[in-house]
């Protein structure tokens, strides 16, 4: 639904893969990718801080979102910081296991009121999976692409450093 109770609507080039889906009051965008699937990404505003969060929708094999896709994009791009935020607490708890192999430094960063995580992305797939990327940080896990929190429906379920671009 959108923020006006009505549902998510499609509108652009063609009916096959529209140019542009609105979620939620967030416009998402047809992005370039390859032929075998189609990508829409939606900018949150800019905050003070300078970065703005993007949640994208993945759908393979290229075709136009099922509404229940976009009913998932619909409650991550309406409950985005909620579900930052409880990223965030998994990563606090999670990333202290032993097989992370974080450093003594790194450990103590997780002490902090703020983590060392920050610029997050969601991505919604067709399948009902999807996940928020924190794109900078500074952990040697996360180099160079990132950490990747995985949820299943609205809890988070899996945390793993990002080693090549997925």
């Amino acid at each position: 639904m959108s923020d006006d109770g009505e549902p998510p609507s499609i509108s652009g080039i063609g009916v096959d893969l529209p140019a542009t889906l609105h979620i939620a009051g967030l416009a998402f965008t047809r992005t370039e990718s390859p032929p075998s699937l189609a990508c829409w990404t939606g900018c949150f505003p800019e905050s003070a801080g300078g970065n703005a969060a993007v949640v994208s929708l993945v759908i393979e094999p290229a075709a136009p979102p099922e509404e229940v896709t976009l009913q998932l994009a619909h409650d991550v791009v309406s409950r985005f910081d909620v579900f930052v935020g409880q990223a965030l607490r998994y990563c606090r708890t999670r990333l202290r296991e032993r097989h992370f192999e974080l450093t003594p430094e790194e450990l103590s960063w997780l002490d902090l009121p703020e983590l060392p995580l920050a610029v997050p992305e969601a991505v919604v797939w067709a399948d009902q999976t999807w996940a928020i990327r924190f794109t900078e940080n500074r952990l040697r896990l996360a180099d160079p692409y990132g950490i990747l929190v995985t949820f299943d429906g609205t809890q988070p379920v899996d945390v793993q450093g990002i080693e090549d671009e997925q």
